[in-house]
């Protein structure tokens, strides 16, 4: 699948028909330009794995033609796979000094930073990438520097949002320019490629600043220790909060390495520099209850983050009755049950919390309808491509931007390769699916591996040891271990009667090895299923003597 003269593709390998992992390829002149390279977060499906990554595998049958990856902005989900994947890769990266920042922190983590070109580029100012040329455009979201990017191609002009949203009032970042945008449309924009996160919302997304009297409120209300969690990455919320502390009269503190590192790339980037002094969690539980405001990660119910270190009594943060909890960001879907074990815990000691439901403490960081509406208005596209979504999002957005006058929209899903230029069409399908990050080793996430982990906590393991002498008879008695077998209290005689199986099933002269241990293996399964009624994982290890 190669790029004609005068044609533009597009095809996105992650982000359409789901929230996360966002990947965009755009093809034109024979060659492919990447933007955003993100991962996702794992559920109770994938055992053992934190992240998720997309699979590359039809970009990287294509490397030759890659000519650039250039990142919008610098949240997980558009720039997280980078520090596994941008050296396999091999091309050069573009972002926004702030974006870079958070890059190459990620970059030094994994040791690959000298091996990865990292250009820092400009808002406004032109650059080429191969045949497309870019202009990064600040827009406001939930992070500094965020950034649709213009993309000129022979065959047609692109308005590629990334995560955005209208903010008259940025807590960080200059207002968006209505007349600005307009004048990107004068010029002329093809396709616009667009957001779709919060379409179901008719009201505006709401101002970072608004967020700053609901906060106040709820902490000045708090008699003992306040802890507020929120995306690590909003450093406007971070800046609201710094203020928050001084007008409470509260030391603040800031716990969790990735608001450590949003902080630190933020204040070299000239973000957050009237940032208060901070004190160490230590310092903050010996201070006065009503003198102290805490800063977390984990508002998602995330098992490794400081909140949930917090609930379950694994941090130097000690939360007992009188104290609050505010949630200071959106419940992700699918995150309920984690946020809600945290939340059930928190409850059970007294501990007061409070949400986006019970007072204005967040807004979000994607447009809702008016935003979509004004920005039709502004870049006056011919063309609309719903990304960034489940499809119901999409489908919605494409129906939204119709009714608002743009007139043509086409809705994609990850793998599916569109013509968008001179003429919209779905063409061709890439192979999509997802990697998973299973310790230090990227996997196949519907691979053996995890399938096999998934069996393992579904049914649980047996593992049976026979000695054979030279003629195949048994030797001593067999052993037998179990993990995650349902047998509790009969457990020594669950294992007596798989030993009694495996003896039985040894008897009969010598077999092919690998038939005898099959006989082995379902006898002992069959002794596991008339116990509990489950299939456990049976591993027979035949020793010789």
């Amino acid at each position: 699948m190669t790029p004609k003269k005068k044609e533009l593709l597009f095809c996105a390998l992650g982000g359409s028909g789901e929230i996360g992992m966002n990947v965009n390829l755009y093809g034109a002149e024979g060659k492919w330009l990447m933007v955003d390279c993100g991962i996702t977060f794992a559920d109770p499906a994938y055992p053992g794995i934190d992240v998720i990554l997309p699979d590359l595998a039809f970009i990287e049958e294509r490397l030759k033609d890659l000519v650039g990856v250039v990142l919008t902005h610098g949240h997980e989900d558009h720039i997280g796979a980078l520090p596994y994947l941008a050296e396999d890769l091999g091309v050069p990266l573009y972002a926004t000094r702030f974006t870079a920042g958070l890059i190459r922190g990620k970059l030094d983590e994994e040791g690959i930073a000298n091996r990865v070109k990292l250009n820092i580029v400009e808002t406004g100012k032109a650059f080429k990438v191969g045949p497309f040329g870019l202009t990064l455009v600040e827009l406001s979201h939930s992070i500094p520097e965020p950034n649709a990017i213009i993309i000129d191609t022979p065959a047609g002009r692109v308005f590629h949002t990334g995560d955005w949203k209208l903010d008259a009032n940025p807590v960080i970042g200059k207002p968006v320019s209505g007349e600005a945008l307009a004048a990107i449309g004068d010029e002329g924009i093809d396709v616009l490629v667009c957001d779709s996160t919060n379409v179901f919302n008719d009201e505006r997304s709401g101002s970072e600043s608004s967020v700053r009297k609901g906060l106040a409120e709820q902490v000045a209300l708090a008699k003992g220790r306040v802890l507020v969690t929120t995306f690590a990455s909003n450093a406007g919320r971070l800046h609201t909060l710094g203020q928050v502390a001084r007008e409470t009269g509260r030391k603040l503190c800031v716990t969790g390495r990735s608001l450590d590192r949003i902080l630190k790339v933020a204040q070299a980037s000239g973000y957050l520099t009237d940032f208060p002094e901070t004190v160490d969690p230590d310092t903050a539980m010996r201070l006065p209850r009503n003198k102290v405001l805490i800063v977390a990660t984990g508002g998602q119910g995330e098992p490794r983050a400081a909140l949930a270190r917090v609930a379950d009594g694994n941090h130097q943060i000690k939360l007992t009755d009188g104290d609050t909890v505010i949630f200071s960001s959106k419940q992700i879907p699918g995150n309920e049950v984690a946020i809600g074990r945290i939340q059930n815990i928190l409850a059970g000691r007294g501990v007061r919390m409070v949400t986006e439901r019970q007072a204005h403490v967040h807004v979000s960081g994607h447009p809702g309808r008016p935003e979509l509406a004004e920005m039709y208005d502004w870049i006056r596209p011919d063309l609309l491509v719903p990304v960034h979504g489940e499809m119901r999002h999409m489908m919605e957005h494409a129906r939204f931007g119709l009714s608002e006058g743009i007139p043509h929209a086409i809705v994609q899903s990850d793998g599916d390769i569109l013509r968008l230029l001179p003429k919209a069409d779905k063409i061709g399908n890439a192979t999509v699916g997802r990697l998973v990050l299973d310790g230090d080793v990227i996997l196949p996430a519907d691979g053996g591996t995890i399938n096999e982990r998934r069996k393992l906590a579904l049914n649980g393991q047996i593992s049976v040891a026979i000695a054979l002498d030279k003629g195949g008879r048994i030797m001593g008695t067999p052993q037998v271990r179990i993990q995650g077998i349902p047998v509790e209290e009969d457990r020594t005689d669950f294992i007596e009667d798989a030993i009694a199986a495996a003896g039985e099933a040894v008897k009969g002269g010598r077999k092919d090895v690998e038939r005898r241990r099959e006989d082995i293996r379902l006898a002992v399964r069959r002794v596991a299923t008339r116990w509990t009624g489950k299939k456990p994982i049976v591993d027979v290890l035949l020793i010789e003597a």
